[in-house]
């Protein structure tokens, strides 16, 4: 049995909608339905009456639920305890970040960072979005740096968690060049000929983004899913082979638009197929004595002046 199952169960309780406690929990409403299957085998008796709506626990889901919160309360407070234990590491800023903005945006803004607030000690904690998320909830890093887009929010708690940004990221269509530099595959297509298409895996926070950006144009765009996977950076090597278009951040793709190996698959003159997203970051709000170490403390006091209105 995994906590992510409590914890999933737990939202289900509260929020009585499969398809809202799997938003909140950042999955695929399929992927949430099977963990919350795979927690009712582990107990042996449906927790979940699905014949009425809005969903309704069991008796037996009831009683799971109370000592669910006890449980998962009481490991938090334990995992608080231990951390209170190390005295290494307080010097260290960890950061958790989706895969994407892991090997893309982070490298270079602590390059910067060090420039102009000073050195740092970091330790980076890559995850998928859902996980990241996880991890700035659970207490498990300084500051979650995520992208941010007005249709996808994250489900952060303003009353618990502030922000800061950090810069601007655009998701936009690449593909392998041609020998004569043109692109092998242009779009929008035909629908006769759809151009083969590397997609994010369903759920990926991405790949949502090029769902919109694919809704909202004004031209048709014909694609065929030949490849899918949850990393931008596994898409950027597809198409560098020229398997096909790639809907990739500029901070992916910049070294390879710079040296020719991709280019836009977009025409000149074909507006919208792109997204202007938020790269933020994010942290717990202090409260009482839990005062954040020294060093994150100082730096989200440089990122929240970096913010201030000039």
């Amino acid at each position: 049995m995994e906590t992510k199952w409590l914890e999933d169960f737990v939202s289900l309780a509260e929020t009585r909608s499969f398809s809202r406690s799997a938003q909140l929990r950042h999955v695929t409403q399929p992927a949430f339905s099977r963990r919350i299957q795979a927690l009712e085998a582990w107990a042996g008796t449906d927790l979940v009456d699905r014949s009425s709506y809005p969903t309704r626990l069991t008796p037996a889901g009831e009683t799971l639920y109370a000592q669910s919160l006890e449980m998962l309360q009481a490991l938090q407070s334990t995992r608080a305890m231990l951390r209170g234990h190390s005295t290494a590491g307080k010097d260290v800023i960890e950061f958790a970040v989706p895969h994407t903005l892991a090997f893309t945006f982070f490298p270079a803004w602590v390059s910067n960072l060090r420039e102009k607030f000073g050195p740092i000690k970091s330790r980076l904690i890559a995850l998928n979005v859902h996980d990241a998320v996880m991890r700035l909830v659970e207490g498990g890093c300084d500051l979650l740096i995520a992208y941010h887009h007005a249709s996808q929010p994250f489900q952060l708690d303003a009353d618990r968690y502030e922000m800061v940004s950090l810069g601007q990221e655009v998701l936009a269509p690449y593909v392998k060049p041609g020998p004569d530099g043109e692109p092998i595959y242009k779009l929008p297509g035909r629908a006769g000929h759809p151009l083969p298409y590397l997609g994010y895996a369903p759920g990926a926070y991405l790949g949502r983004v090029t769902d919109l950006i694919l809704k909202q144009s004004s031209t048709a765009i014909h694609l065929d899913r030949v490849y899918e996977t949850d990393m931008a950076e596994g898409l950027k090597v597809m198409a560098l082979e020229g398997h096909g278009v790639a809907f990739l951040p500029y901070s992916a793709v910049k070294k390879e638009l710079r040296g020719r190996k991709l280019v836009s698959a977009a025409p000149a003159g074909m507006a919208g197929l792109e997204m202007t997203m938020d790269v933020r970051a994010y942290r717990e709000k202090p409260v009482g004595k839990e005062a954040p170490k020294g060093p994150a403390r100082a730096l989200w006091t440089y990122l929240a002046a970096q913010n201030a209105p000039k």
